[in-house]
């Protein structure tokens, strides 16, 4: 082959290699865009472009007046991008001492030192650890503002590389209060409980979408999308509850449970007609013996009630007409014995013979389990159909989840005996939960009709009120009305001459019943090592001739010997009872502003402006002797109350003897001085002498004229 040939060639099959090559390249880019360039498309989107998930606020929950029970709170984990596009060496280098000497003092967890020698070594790796978590715990939004006057950080984030990722934090500002009923949702565990976990989806809210698109320096930014879908914050949920009667339920049942050493407790507060739970307190003992919302007792635990339960044995043989008030029965010297079981009477000799009305205020359990075997054995199913009829062996149907399902045993279950039906008579070999039984009773107080109980009044958004919650009724009439009189009369016999004469007072009638029950222990029956455990319970409504509240309060296991319903759950019950009263104008007479004053009442000295407000508005004749003086000395004379001056100067202790709680703290408290209260009323006593130079911080006890 000639020169010129074989060049020739060489260059043919040069052209034909790179022809075929820019076939393949033409054809290769054709194969992308038409059958791979969707989905590269796609994947380029994602690489710049990314959907982001926009949490809503949850929505809170409420007293009724309002005030919050639970809130989500914004809280900051702070990190720093130390790759920032606008972070130059000679920038972070030129900050970073005084940077360090900011982030220690105000963490105080690590010396500035150590702050620069850590941050010096995450920028020469960050390539590991771009965006380096600063500081040991979230700050809050006060705390944040503050971080972002340090130094880099006062620049924009895309040169001091401050990055504040918001993390909300759910609150309890009341914290212990009704914890347990308020409840909680962790969605690492999947636990909702509580208002939290049963209206979950109304307070969660719905998530929005972002798309964000990746710029200069790896940082995302908003990008303004038809497609973004804005979130929709929860609704908040108004509950019934009411925090003055709930912190007032919560202290009586602490006081109590701490003064007879219990194991746990709970007291409801009712209001009758609606089913609202105006107050819910569940208290367990800690090793250390404090106590603390730890189990929603009064909806979770059943239990044997005990004498409480004798109201319903009571209905029964009123509505079956074997019975009347008046009938006597001979209880003989108090103790009863059937088959193995022997029944007594806590009357050491027993009542003898006494009437149908005396037996249930004495709570003898002779008179009424001869009464119910007498009339029921061989028709055990009509009593039984009894209890049915009143729904005691139905859940409530709560919202919140763990109600424990009543048992009540019927005839010809494995479990009946021939010691069952004496022994449910006086509330063994059943159970029931604190709110079940309340929710019986409170029927008895709604003039027989059984209402659920109401944990929430309405949802709101925005201020508006989206729905509102009506009472349900569970059953119309539990009993006839001229039962309804009967036990309602011997209900208020209880406490008028029977187990719980210590809960009388001369301002209104309570009508209940108390309940002492020995505690089961499994296989042991009712006695272990320890010996007998016991239950005590009081539970009934006020005031008896027209009922607004129902209460019960239970507490378990109490010690120190002392273990009968009225004596341990009876004065928390009255305590709450005194403060509804005390809080209800409408159960007041109205004061009569024209009427005569027989006798001019004694006035708290204090606040002259406020003083003479009240004066003013009650018709009471005053005298004004310190025209000057803001805080006075109330004095009564036979004509007037007369105001003398009191005076109040700067850096001595004032004289708050003969004020109000109110007045005086606010006094002491400007002064400088903490103070310590000791009963309630009027002060009576300071425990630093009124003039004496004020050392600030100094502690101060006021002695109040009631304990």
């Amino acid at each position: 082959m000639s020169v010129k040939k074989e060049i020739l060639f060489r260059f043919g099959l040069v052209y034909f290699v790179f022809g075929m090559l820019g076939l393949t390249i033409i054809g290769k880019i054709l194969y992308i865009q038409v059958v791979e360039g969707n989905d590269l498309r796609a994947k380029a989107k994602t690489i710049t472009f990314r959907d982001i998930t926009i949490e809503p606020n949850r929505g809170d929950i409420c007293a009724i007046d309002g005030r919050l029970l639970a809130t989500s709170i914004p809280y900051f984990e702070i990190r720093m991008d130390l790759k920032a596009a606008g972070l130059t060496d000679e920038l972070f280098y030129a900050n970073i001492d005084s940077l360090a000497i900011k982030l220690s003092r105000f963490f105080r967890d690590k010396s500035q030192y150590t702050y620069k020698s850590e941050l010096v070594n995450a920028r020469k790796f960050s390539k590991r650890n771009r965006y380096y978590p600063i500081g040991p715990r979230q700050v809050n939004y006060l705390e944040l503002q503050e971080i972002k006057e340090f130094p880099l950080f006062r620049l924009p984030p895309n040169k001091g590389g401050l990055i504040p990722v918001q993390v909300n934090r759910r609150i309890k500002p009341h914290t212990s209060l009704a914890s347990r009923t308020i409840g909680v949702v962790n969605e690492k565990s999947g636990v909702a409980v509580g208002i939290e976990g049963a209206y979950d989806n109304i307070l969660r809210g719905k998530a929005g979408v972002s798309t964000v698109q990746r710029t200069v320096g790896n940082l995302w930014v908003d990008v303004n999308s038809s497609m973004q879908i804005e979130p929709e914050d929860g609704m908040d949920i108004i509950t019934t509850l009411d925090v003055t009667l709930q912190d007032v339920a919560e202290k009586a049942l602490r006081e109590q449970l701490g003064k007879h050493e219990a194991e746990h407790g709970t007291a409801v507060l009712m209001e009758v007609s609606t089913g609202d739970i105006k107050a819910i307190a569940n208290l367990r003992r800690n090793n250390d013996g404090t106590y603390a919302e730890a189990f929603n007792y009064a909806i979770g635990e059943g239990a044997e009630p005990g004498s409480t339960f004798k109201l319903a044995s009571l209905i029964a043989l009123l509505e079956d007409g074997y019975i009347t008030l008046e009938d006597t029965i001979n209880t003989g010297k108090g103790i009863s014995q059937y088959y193995d079981k022997t029944i007594t009477d806590s009357k050491e000799g027993g009542y003898g013979r006494i009437s149908v009305k005396e037996i249930f205020e004495y709570s003898s359990n002779v008179g009424i389990t001869e009464l119910v075997t007498k009339y029921y054995t061989g028709k055990e199913k009509n009593f039984i159909d009894r209890l049915y009829a009143m729904n005691l062996n139905q859940p409530l149907g709560l919202p919140i989840k763990g109600e424990a399902t009543p048992y009540i045993k019927y005839p010809g279950d494995k479990y009946w005996s021939g010691i069952t039906l004496p022994m449910m008579s006086i509330g063994y070999e059943i159970t029931l939960t604190p709110l079940q039984m309340l929710t019986f009773y409170n029927a008895i107080a709604n003039d027989g009709k059984m209402v659920r109980p109401k944990f929430v009044h309405s949802i709101r958004q925005h201020g508006n009120t989206e729905k509102k919650f009506r009472t349900e009724v569970i059953n119309p009439s539990i009993c006839s009305k001229k039962t309804l009189a009967s036990v309602r009369r011997a209900l208020e016999g209880v406490v008028e001459n029977g187990t719980a004469r210590n809960l009388r007072n001369a301002s209104y009638k309570i009508a209940g019943k108390t309940g002492t029950a020995q505690i089961a222990q499994g296989s042991t029956g009712y006695r272990n090592e320890r010996g007998v455990s016991h239950q005590a319970s009081f539970v009934g409504y006020f005031p008896a001739d027209n009922p607004k509240f129902s209460c019960i309060v239970v507490v378990n296991s109490p010690s120190r010997s002392v273990y009968y319903g009225n004596l341990v759950a009876g004065p928390i019950f009255k305590e709450i009872a005194d403060k509804v009263y005390a809080t209800n104008p409408d159960w007041f007479p109205a004061v009569n502003p024209k009427a005569e004053l027989a006798e001019l009442p004694e006035s708290k000295s204090g606040f002259k402006p406020e003083l003479e407000q009240v004066l003013a508005s009650l018709n009471i004749p005053y005298s004004n002797n310190a025209p000057n003086s803001i805080w006075v000395n109330t004095i009564r004379n036979e004509k007037a109350v007369e105001f003398e001056s009191r005076t109040v100067i700067a850096n001595l202790v004032p004289n708050v003897i003969g004020m109000s709680l109110k007045d005086a703290i606010y006094l002491l408290e400007n002064s400088g001085l903490k103070v310590r209260v000791a009963g309630r009323g009027t002060v009576r006593h300071q425990s630093i002498i009124p003039g004496s130079r004020v050392k600030y911080g100094d502690r101060i006890t006021l002695e109040m004229s009631m304990n």
